[in-house]
């Protein structure tokens, strides 16, 4: 269970990343007059494009679903990130260019950072917390999301609290994920469809501030901020809401650790290079309008 909860985790990953890839060609042709609003996710949904992209990610939920349920929670989160490695397979191919030597350094450290992580897993099973630890865990990422929006118009309504966010609102989402998945294995499924319903509720918001942050600043400021904070910062709360039996691991968690941290440097370096980060923002793979000329010839308004 515990191989196969570690590869439905890589699974999702690579769709959570193809369909981000295509959701971001259409966010930075939205209005920019709709960042921050609910209105920005009802203009993309009229696009084809976006809405695939919506869909491939769908496809990875019920995968990240089955990762929690069988492995643990500090090893799944991690490899949520690895999706980056297809980005970087993929982006070779269509931009033609070899893998810089800083992208490769990354891919190893990520390899490394995984064998570290599967090596040093603990038990399969993991227990939650009294209700107010977890309750506090979410409810402080939930609060941290909703920041862009309390900021929208101010001084401090820019591209890096969008982005910090978006990162803390899908952070909250994969938290409720990883707790709806053990009280549905528990029979528990008033708590479960609760759980559902505040990732849903958060993932949306998530989505809203994410897609601003693309509108507003270059993909290789967004994906390398986005992905780390997502991906570790659940981690860095972990024993916050749940009681890990590490008792379990490997040389009392030291790989795990280790691990952990050397996956974070690679997934960092790797999110920061050209070719993944212009995949990621979709640039590859944008079709321009046909008869619109480059945006360098048109126009600025007066």
């Amino acid at each position: 269970m515990l191989v196969a909860g570690l590869i439905a985790g890589i699974v999702a990953s690579v769709l959570f990343n193809l369909g981000i890839a295509l959701q971001a060609i259409e966010a930075r042709r939205a209005p920019k007059e709709e960042s921050l609003r609910a209105s920005l996710i009802w203009d993309l949904l009229h696009r084809p494009r976006w809405v695939a992209g919506l869909g491939i990610e769908w496809f990875g939920v019920p995968l990240e679903i089955l990762a929690f349920a069988w492995a643990p929670f500090v090893v799944v989160q991690p490899l949520l990130a690895c999706g980056l490695l297809v980005l970087l397979a993929i982006a070779h191919r269509l931009l033609d260019e070899s893998p810089s030597a800083g992208a490769m350094v990354g891919v190893g450290f990520v390899i490394v950072g995984i064998a570290l992580i599967a090596w040093g897993a603990p038990g399969q099973q993991d227990t939650h917390r009294g209700p107010g630890a977890v309750v506090a865990v979410v409810g402080g990422l939930v609060l941290a999301s909703g920041v862009p929006f309390a900021l929208r118009g101010r001084r401090l309504d820019n591209a890096i609290t969008a982005v910090l966010g978006s990162a803390c609102g899908f952070a909250a989402t994969n938290v409720a994920m990883k707790l709806m998945a053990d009280d549905f294995g528990h029979d528990q499924f008033l708590r479960a469809g609760i759980w559902l319903a505040v990732a849903a509720v958060v993932g949306f918001g998530a989505t809203v501030t994410g897609m601003t942050a693309l509108q507003r600043a270059p993909a290789t400021t967004v994906i390398p901020i986005s992905t780390a904070v997502q991906t570790f910062l659940p981690v860095a709360l972990e024993p916050l809401f749940l009681r890990e039996s590490f008792r379990q691991a490997s040389l009392d968690g030291v790989p795990l650790l280790l691990g952990i941290g050397v996956m974070l440097v690679g997934i960092v370096m790797l999110a920061r290079t050209r070719q993944v980060s212009t995949l990621a923002a979709g640039a590859a793979v944008e079709e321009p309008d046909a008869g619109r000329p480059p945006d360098s010839a048109v126009p600025s308004p007066p």
